[in-house]
């Protein structure tokens, strides 16, 4: 980033459900690409913009889930991908730190 745009104003957008559909041919039922979008067009003509990624492993989740707001708005406020809880659980399998959890270990001594 140039120097002087280290200490410009900055905006963060985030709209939630304007995602880019990689199909066009589902743009006729998509009331994003029906509608007039004035101010959507400005700011996309005029202004630096990026789209991210907002399912499966890019947002914490397993391979192939479809992401929601809660998850995205997590990620975005922690600059980082935040693993959901079967993430972590299918990690922690995996690892085998799942079998030594203390906790899980004498649920299952007290069960036995």
């Amino acid at each position: 980033m140039p120097p002087a745009l280290r200490n410009a104003p900055l905006v963060l957008i985030v709209r939630d459900g304007w995602g880019e559909n990689p199909h066009p041919e589902h743009d006729a039922f998509n009331a994003v690409k029906l509608a007039r979008t004035p101010c959507d067009d400005r700011l996309r003509r005029d202004f630096p913009m990026t789209l991210i990624r907002t399912s499966g492993e890019d947002v914490g989740l397993p391979e192939g889930t479809m992401g929601n707001s809660e998850v995205g708005h997590q990620n975005i406020g922690a600059g980082r991908v935040v693993d959901q809880e079967s993430v972590r659980i299918t990690k922690a399998i995996r690892s085998g730190a799942f079998f030594e959890n203390p906790v899980l270990v004498e649920a299952i001594d007290r069960a036995e």
